[in-house]
């Protein structure tokens, strides 16, 4: 069955590669992010991509007008807009952790606030907001980054009994390690602060498995998140997590039962 979906983040990764999928599949896809420029080849298979800064709440409501008045309605809202700051709490400035906040939480909120009401007069719709295994795990130097998942892991919860009467399903993606910008994004990240930084060292090691990491077999290929938005949308009664690529079952599965003092023994025999 055809769907109106709404994809938010779509100019590259997880969400370019889905929005890829899901037009082929016969859907009308809503390709949104920041960098159009980037998403032209979505318009040239059968995709919509549309400009919107997801901090900003007029491009927002300009967006979901658009769609509205184009088709009526928004069947699948996928919240896949993000980025991840990583640095030590010290050195990261406030200013840099309200960014990180107003993009992957609040700007994921004001999307579905505006959303919502449409899928409630439908009494249908589905909203998938992607976190990561990092919503519900952590690594140093990446406290900002994981609180914001943490954060969209309990909005999600939250969400999902709020919307349960009005038929509207909430499911949370959790993503483990995926072959996307997300290595090139940390790696800028750690530029920007002082070689003098008392956590230098750390850094250093972080940087350098992630350089290996993106040079080796260490992360998924984006096709395995793209085939499991897929499953979730034709899905009539979808798990509430769905967690997808390497790493992400494993690693959540020793936090949750290994305990603090022994997971994070694990994390720093890496550094």
């Amino acid at each position: 069955m055809k769907k109106v979906i709404l994809i938010t983040g779509a100019s590259s990764g997880m969400g370019k590669e889905a929005a890829k999928k899901l037009i082929l599949e016969g859907h009308k896809v809503y390709a949104v992010a920041r960098r159009i420029d980037q998403m032209q080849d979505l318009k040239s298979i059968g995709g919509v991509p549309m400009q919107m800064d997801i901090t900003n709440e007029s491009d927002i409501q300009i967006v979901v007008d658009t769609i509205i008045a184009n088709e009526g309605k928004i069947d699948v809202l996928w919240n896949n807009a993000g980025y991840g700051l990583y640095g030590s709490v010290e050195d990261v400035t406030l200013e840099e952790a309200r960014r990180q906040m107003e993009v992957n939480v609040f700007g994921l909120a004001a999307m579905t606030q505006t959303v919502v009401p449409y899928m409630r007069r439908s009494k249908s719709g589905l909203i998938i907001n992607t976190s990561s295994m990092g919503g519900k795990m952590y690594f140093p130097m990446g406290a900002w980054y994981h609180a914001s998942k943490h954060a969209v892991e309990g909005l999600s919860d939250c969400l999902r009994l709020e919307l349960k009467q009005f038929n509207i399903k909430v499911v949370v993606l959790e993503p483990g390690f995926i072959a996307t910008e997300f290595g090139s994004v940390l790696i800028d990240n750690f530029a920007k602060i002082s070689k003098k930084s008392a956590y230098a060292q750390m850094m250093n090691k972080i940087e350098e498995g992630t350089r290996k990491a993106g040079e080796g077999n260490s992360s998924s290929k984006p096709s395995v998140i793209a085939d499991a938005v897929s499953k979730i949308v034709r899905s009539k009664n979808p798990k509430t997590r769905y967690r997808v690529g390497k790493f992400a079952k494993p690693m959540v599965w020793m936090r949750t039962y290994l305990g603090d003092r022994l997971f994070d023994a694990i994390v720093m025999s890496q550094m």
